[in-house]
């Protein structure tokens, strides 16, 4: 029997969730909806399931206005995501997002936060062809977004090497077991014939149910001592617990998320919090049952607290617990201790194991394109077309040519030589520990800019860590369009949420090891007053910051900002 005090919140039901509902599982009219020649977009109702198929329409934002006095419809586009388990991709798998970027989409890749690829720019009409092109290097968009369970994360870093293969096979597992059971996607894109529905089929969906979750999850695993994932960020974060050398299990946390709503302060973002210990073995059936609770419980009626962190905080952290332990039949084990000291990437060349190498390049706002005077793009394709070993994706928004061979070390050092291919080193710390969404002109959500316009920002505020010795001083720096939290915002020590064009909301105060929140210094502010902060600030830290002591504690320990302990206090 269900505990009483278990049930989801009252309400009328979503929009959303009469989509979904009425969709016949994700199919809906898309496959109608593509097919029509009349218009290069969709209905709201196809674009709402399209998330699960793994794209979102979009238009060219810095067109809307002319194509409006034209009586022109919007630059109607699609961005298509894959779902790329662990961020790893082989060198073929690279050069097919490569092509498929300069047949169809804006010529450029995108390395998400999410270490998985998007791809800008793609036409109806190509839409298909792309999803297929895709599919033939073994590569899918299923479930890379929607309601259900994202892209899973896991530890990136090269030196883990060892302990990072076992890991990446389960991040492999959770992501591919968890998947919907639909095959509306292969139906659609893939021209697999649609099967007449049986009465020996109960139902399409034995996990997540005819309506999917109320909103997205997500999962991502982290290797101490490195957080590289924001594993306090995840809906469900599994922290690898490492004895001899040996993966032994995960610590489990849930109920972590970052998105929010200016203004609304019954949304925000959260920490998961660590509620017990698994073994390997335990870990999809923890998974699986805890997507469950969100299915169950979660709120269906408003979606801006529909993520599983608002049913937890709602429900109480004890509560879901034993409503999980009650659902797996067995009780988690007692946390094992852990500890993470950074969340960064380790630029250029290091060796890992069995001889193997890694070289880590810095890819500013994660955006792989060819410049006049940086030929990243074409870089990499060369370096593709002889690399055997293979790529990972960061969480970070870098990319880690991985598992070179000592043999092939030589030929793509030349090559990373010959395209002026940067690991970063020669730029400020806080440059590479930036990170941005993508923002305008793309994103429908953005309230400002992000991805063009943090790196201007930067240098202007590198100015002022040069000024005050602080170039090699690591300083989390992030920036969105807005509250969603695509680059992980409220975990930036330094933090920018778009509010208007030219103004962002400035936040403070994070753990640099991804452990707490940050919290609003100054509201609606412009690049002037954000210079003028900072110089502040940063000229404090460079006088009076403790040994060893990181910007986040500092501006805590100085008083400047109060320490967000938990979500429920992110608006206090």
């Amino acid at each position: 029997m269900v505990n009483k005090i278990l049930k989801a919140p009252e309400g009328k039901p979503s929009d959303v969730e009469r989509i979904k509902e009425e969709s016949d599982y994700l199919r809906g009219t898309l496959a109608e909806s593509m097919l029509d020649s009349l218009s290069a977009g969709i209905s709201d109702d196809d674009n709402r399931l399209m998330k699960h198929h793994g794209s979102y329409l979009q238009d060219d934002r810095d067109l809307r206005n002319e194509r409006q006095k034209q009586k022109l419809e919007p630059a109607y586009q699609f961005m298509l995501r894959v779902r790329l388990p662990g961020g790893v991709a082989t060198p073929d798998q690279w050069l097919t997002m490569d092509d498929l970027s300069q047949k169809y989409g804006n010529g450029t890749l995108k390395l998400t936060t999410r270490m998985t690829f998007q791809m800008h720019g793609i036409l109806k009409w190509n839409m298909k062809k792309t999803i297929q092109g895709i599919h033939a290097s073994l590569m899918d968009t299923i479930a890379a977004c929607g309601d259900v369970n994202r892209n899973v994360m896991c530890n990136s870093n090269p030196y883990q090497s060892d302990v990072h293969l076992e890991v990446y096979e389960w991040a492999k597992k959770l992501s591919n077991d968890l998947l919907p059971r639909t095959r509306a996607y292969h139906e659609i894109w893939l021209d697999e014939e649609k099967v007449a529905s049986t009465p020996e089929i109960e139902e399409v969906e034995p996990m997540y149910g005819p309506l999917y979750l109320p909103r997205k999850f997500k999962i991502g695993i982290a290797v101490p001592p490195s957080n590289d994932i924001d594993v306090f960020s995840q809906d469900l974060g599994l922290i690898a617990v490492v004895e001899d050398s040996k993966l032994v299990g995960f610590n489990v946390a849930i109920g972590g998320g970052m998105g929010m709503s200016h203004g609304d302060k019954a949304t925000y973002p959260q920490l998961a919090k660590v509620i017990g210990y698994c073994t390997p073995d335990q870990v999809y059936d923890v998974a699986e049952k805890i997507i469950t609770i969100q299915r169950d419980y979660g709120n269906r009626s408003v979606r801006k607290n529909a993520r599983f962190k608002y049913t937890v905080d709602r429900l109480g952290l004890e509560t879901v617990k034993e409503e999980l332990e009650t659902r797996l039949g067995w009780r988690l084990g007692e946390a094992k201790p852990y500890h993470f000291d950074h969340n960064g990437d380790s630029y250029g060349w290091v060796k890992g194991v069995q001889g193997k190498w890694h070289f880590t390049l810095f890819i500013e706002g994660g955006r792989v394109t060819d410049l006049d005077d940086y030929k990243l793009m074409t870089g990499i394709r060369e370096i593709a077309k002889i690399h055997t070993g293979d790529f990972r994706l960061t969480p970070n928004q870098n990319l880690i040519i991985a598992n070179v061979t000592s043999q092939k070390k030589k030929k793509i050092n030349e090559l990373i030589e010959q395209y002026g291919l940067t690991d970063g080193k020669h730029f400020s710390a806080l440059r590479r520990s930036s990170m941005a969404c993508v923002a305008l002109p793309t994103c429908g959500l953005a309230m400002a800019e992000a991805e063009r316009y943090l790196p201007g920002l930067i240098d202007k505020i590198d100015a002022i860590v040069d000024e005050n010795g602080l170039r090699d001083k690591e300083i989390t720096i992030r920036m969105t369009g807005c509250p969603n939290g695509c680059a992980r915002h409220a975990l930036g020590e330094i933090g920018f949420i778009g509010k208007a064009p030219g103004k962002y909301n400035m936040y403070l105060g994070a753990a640099f090891d991804g452990s707490r929140l940050s919290k609003m210094y100054r509201e609606n502010i412009g690049e002037e007053e954000i210079l003028s902060e900072l110089r502040v600030l940063l000229s404090r830290y460079a006088k009076e910051r403790e040994e060893g002591e990181h910007f986040g504690d500092f501006v805590i320990r100085a008083g400047v900002i109060k320490a967000t302990t938990d979500g429920t206090n992110f608006h206090d």
